[in-house]
């Protein structure tokens, strides 16, 4: 595999793509521009219409397109944009779901991916997409993982949420809670806990310490709320462990997170959506940044939503994406 496109400067090029174009992706890009060209040299696959009524007196940035990464210049007033679609947004309204919204996340990511699979870039950072536009836009799959993973031929892929003290993977996803018990194999445990392994050592932690909540609450409490944890759990982590992870557990899942937060633990393996979003997200705030684990190319995102309700009053927040975009280029960078 060659080594991803580097500027004489050794930043990166990174492509971002804003989301739905109905939320807050675009502002915060604006907002956030001048900062990511400090660290790359940014290219926006997105729509020139997106982009430009983003754009107020507070940031008068001028719009350059593009057609190749390498032409991205990285310059803190002018942003360079690499169109990814063909949808028309005139009429479109901020804040309102639109199966045009949906269309536009989708074909700018598809683009983005393409470029990254093609190494002329070293990695993606996206914006918040809806994932009832993108429904209504016909897209199969209910957001940017599953995608992602698709594009790109894998099939063992997980989202990770990440602070710079603790990452986690979820070992199911987008899915109801009722539907989890299916995938929670100790197989499929043992191959995401791998997943996790591995980006940890990227980012430099040596052998990761992983940790394994229980799914019942005490952790079943020696099998007074369930079985899953001697049954499924505690087979998943011998398995890891004979194959050299680091792998600790069942923990009851309500100390879990202070055990890693207080520094015992690299990583956690949640089993579900809910219980590795919410603790991570109370704690990290804006420092959350979303992974894709699993891919050949890099991707990082934002831990927030389209923010529906603020999108195009120009007071979006671009603290997460400026710390996704300081994973993308250290991640970009580790790759060369």
């Amino acid at each position: 595999m060659s080594s991803p496109t580097l500027t004489a400067d050794s930043r990166p090029i990174i492509a971002f793509t804003p989301g739905d174009p109905a939320g807050i992706g675009p502002e915060i890009l604006v907002a956030g521009w001048a900062e990511l060209c400090k660290t790359c040299r940014p290219v926006l696959v997105a729509s020139n219409q997106t982009i430009s009524r983003a754009i107020t007196a507070k940031n008068p940035i001028l719009l350059r397109a593009i057609t190749e990464p390498s032409e991205a210049l990285g310059i803190f007033n002018q942003m360079d944009i690499l169109e990814g679609t063909k949808v028309d947004l005139t009429e479109l309204v901020w804040g309102r779901i639109d199966a045009r919204g949906g269309a536009v996340a989708r074909d700018c990511l598809h683009k983005a991916i393409d470029l990254a699979l093609d190494r002329k870039i070293g990695a993606i950072v996206t914006g918040p997409l809806h994932k009832e536009s993108l429904h209504l836009a016909g897209e199969k799959h209910p957001g940017h993982t599953e995608i992602l993973a698709e594009r790109c031929g894998v099939a063992d892929h997980a989202m990770v949420l990440a602070t710079s003290e603790v990452a986690v993977l979820h070992a199911t996803l987008h899915m109801a809670l009722r539907d989890i018990f299916t995938r929670l194999t100790p197989e499929h445990l043992v191959s995401q806990s791998r997943l996790l392994s591995g980006l940890l050592e990227r980012l430099g932690k040596g052998k990761p310490r992983i940790a394994l909540p229980g799914l019942n609450p005490h952790a079943g409490d020696g099998g007074l709320f369930g079985d899953e944890e001697s049954r499924i759990l505690a087979k998943a982590v011998q398995m890891a462990r004979a194959q050299g992870i680091d792998l600790t557990g069942p923990i009851s899942p309500d100390n879990v997170f202070i055990r890693a937060f207080d520094g015992e633990f690299d990583g956690i393996l949640a089993l579900y959506h809910d219980q590795g979003h919410i603790p991570l997200k109370l704690v990290g705030r804006r420092r959350c940044v979303n992974i894709t684990a699993g891919l050949p190319i890099v991707r990082t995102s934002v831990a927030h939503g389209t923010a529906f309700d603020i999108a195009g009053k120009g007071i979006a927040n671009p603290d997460s994406l400026l710390e996704a975009t300081a994973w993308a280029v250290r991640l970009a960078l580790k790759t060369v």
